[in-house]
């Protein structure tokens, strides 16, 4: 009989299976992109293995670390550097989701220019993320990934990376995976406004009343 420590873990990991899954069939990943990790109870990260197909991910090939990086088990993501970066940035961290929405990636590539995605358009961006930012470009696997996050994890937990992605913490692992979804999705509504003849924002007034709504709802990605 396996010990309950055990079983909870095996748990987590197919739940991280099971987001990789809901991410390729999403279009938020292809292949082997993206990864996603777990802070576990005991302060070890569980992470995707690199290289490995997200469709078809099993726990068996999930990769363990030490809170400091060591590898405990397997072959973690390349990436694992910008999850440690946040968990030692944000105590209550408790997952993080990083993947590849092509809608998003795509407006950092037309418009190196941009900041973050405009918040004061649609209410479901300031009710449910508050603002977008736009985190300059860094070489994927470097460190210089998660120090490009620092700046902004105080008060964000959903980030675009610059020509390379997105990246989501939460206190769960359904909060961070909502994040792509969210992302994507606004990214797509913004690229039809665009074509269709422009971005145009709500009056101040209704920003003014959607921004106290979203500091009584708190600060988790909904």
């Amino acid at each position: 009989m396996r010990s309950e420590r055990g079983t909870e873990l095996d748990a987590v990991l197919e739940d991280v299976c099971d987001v990789c899954r809901r991410l390729h069939a999403r279009n938020l990943v292809a292949a082997a992109d993206g990864n996603v990790s777990v802070r576990l109870g005991d302060g070890r990260i569980a992470i995707t293995p690199a290289g490995a197909v997200k469709s078809r991910l099993q726990p068996s090939q999930m990769a363990l670390l030490e809170a400091d990086g060591t590898v405990v088990r397997g072959a973690p993501s390349s990436e694992r550097l910008m999850h440690l970066a946040i968990y030692r940035a944000r105590p209550d961290a408790r997952a993080v989701v990083h993947a590849h929405p092509p809608t998003a990636i795509a407006w950092t590539v037309a418009r190196p220019d941009l900041r973050e995605l405009p918040a004061d358009v649609l209410p479901e961006v300031m009710l449910a993320v508050g603002a977008i930012p736009v985190v300059p470009y860094a070489r994927p696997g470097t460190a210089a990934v998660g120090d490009g996050l620092l700046p902004h994890l105080a008060r964000r937990r959903l980030l675009i990376l610059a020509r390379h992605g997105a990246v989501c913490w939460g206190e769960s692992l359904e909060e961070a995976y909502n994040g792509m979804e969210r992302v994507e999705h606004v990214a797509q509504i913004l690229k039809a406004a665009h074509e269709l003849g422009g971005v145009t924002p709500l009056p101040p007034g209704e920003l003014a009343a959607l921004a106290q709504v979203r500091a009584a709802l708190g600060p988790r990605v909904l």
